[in-house]
């Protein structure tokens, strides 16, 4: 039998994918990118079927609004779990229809691929995928992240398969043999691509000022979600450094920008020389079309990715994120709004821990110092401490650098006294007088700390 001899005598509608389901079963959808939108419509369908309950729902930042949730608004048939928030997670949260799972972004590799959890095994995994290659391969795509893991523990695996998602080259643990595969739908839905960035704001182009100079010729870039990194992407792209590497989770559109102006080489990585490195993309069309067969760049699992002990051999690695509030304990609070779930804790704190261990390398924590309510009201976010119920990200024996665009500050062997001060300086002058005043008040500032300003 042929490739696509197999590859018919396994495809199936939609429809008969999602009668695949059963009661009480464990159902993984494709992470970011590979949200499998024909057989979720299949299946949310099937909400409120007298027959079909008990059914759990895995997925990780979903990219499309789940119609197994909007098909149940009684959640008679399904619950659905998120590995990270994206901002229709976030909407299902808000709701109560949808709960996080906890984790470090690494660990999942680990924790899938070895069932450290016996009930996280999945009955039925569904992802999407591009078109199967001449030799009998679907790959990832646009997420690599812990799918293969996933799959290889999975009793029956669903490749949705659709011509728009890239074929991104590996890299390890990026694709599936059809001799693996139990079943194969098609789709031709859209797949998600990120909406142009916006023009920086001038907070954003004061922060990164400050990062600018803390990146040397030859360094190892992660760059996270949000306007600082992208800012900082921009201002790369039009500098004079030379001879950067690529190791990140995520590859943005920033990072086509730095490879059109020749300042990407990754001559000088420790592993993937002249190839960056990553296992997710959340790009536009232009970035989706660069990664498509293009072997500068390789998708891997998210273990090699964004272990702190993989990352941490490469030198000089530059770690920009963005995060939510400080305390000033130097705790950092990159992923609720006090009990509110917002994103995740992802790989932020991998790479934070990787870029300290590397030789010459920063974990950046950068973020503006303010924010403003519906009613304008500006606020801090520098706090005496977090927000009642606001996870705990980065604890404060790992925070490096604090960038605002107040200036930025190293958080490394300083005591509980100098913690506060560092962190002060950072914040907005409006608001210095009174943290001083709470940190006194939390006997966390000293006679000798420098005078109120």
């Amino acid at each position: 039998m042929t490739f696509w001899d197999e590859y018919k005598s396994k495809l199936i509608t939609p429809q008969q994918a999602a009668q695949k389901v059963k009661s009480g079963d464990l159902v993984g959808y494709g992470h970011f990118g590979l949200f499998p939108a024909e057989f979720d419509i299949a299946l949310g369908q099937r909400a409120g079927e007298e027959n079909l309950i008990n059914v759990t729902i895995d997925c990780a930042a979903s990219v499309r609004f789940p119609q197994v949730v909007k098909n149940d608004p009684e959640m008679k048939t399904f619950t659905y779990y998120s590995n990270h928030f994206s901002g229709i997670d976030r909407r299902l949260g808000d709701k109560n229809r949808a709960s996080y799972v906890p984790t470090q972004y690494h660990d999942l590799q680990k924790i899938r691929g070895e069932v450290v959890q016996p009930f996280l095994k999945k009955n039925i995994m569904c992802i999407l995928a591009s078109p199967m290659d001449s030799h009998g391969n679907f790959n990832f795509g646009i997420a690599a992240s812990d799918t293969y893991a996933t799959l290889k523990n999975a009793d029956l695996i669903i490749v949705e398969v659709n011509a728009k998602n890239p074929y991104c080259m590996g890299g390890a643990m990026e694709c599936i043999n059809i001799k693996d595969v139990d079943y194969i739908i098609e789709s031709d839905e859209p797949i998600f691509t990120m909406p142009p960035a916006g023009e920086p704001t001038d907070i954003e182009k004061r922060i990164a000022a400050h990062i600018m100079p803390m990146i040397p010729d030859r360094a190892c870039l992660q760059l996270g979600i949000g306007g600082v990194p992208n800012t900082i992407g921009a201002l790369i792209a039009k500098s004079d450094l030379k001879d950067l590497g690529i190791n990140t989770e995520m590859f943005c559109d920033a990072m086509v920008e730095m490879y059109e102006a020749g300042k990407i080489t990754n001559k000088y990585k420790t592993r993937d020389v002249g190839r960056s490195t990553f296992t997710f993309c959340f790009g536009n069309q232009k970035t989706h079309e660069f990664l498509h067969n293009n072997p500068q760049v390789a998708a891997y699992d998210c273990d090699y990715t964004n272990n702190p002990k993989y990352i941490a051999l490469e030198d000089n690695v530059i770690s920009i994120n963005n995060i939510i509030e400080v305390d000033l304990l130097s705790q950092v609070c990159s992923e609720s709004n006090g009990i509110r779930q917002i994103s995740g804790t992802g790989g932020s704190l991998d790479f934070h821990i990787g870029a300290w261990e590397s030789k010459g390398g920063k974990g950046i924590i950068a973020f503006n110092s303010t924010y403003t309510d519906k009613e304008g009201k500006l606020h801090s976010n520098v706090k005496p401490f977090l927000t009642q119920g606001a996870v705990v990200t980065v604890p404060r024996t790992l925070v490096h650098w604090l960038v605002t665009e107040h200036g930025a500050v190293n958080m490394k062997g300083r005591s509980v006294w100098g913690m506060a001060d560092g962190v002060i300086s950072i914040a907005h002058p409006d608001f210095r007088d009174e943290l001083i005043k709470s940190a006194r008040e939390m006997k966390i500032w000293s006679p000798t700390n420098r005078i109120p300003f």
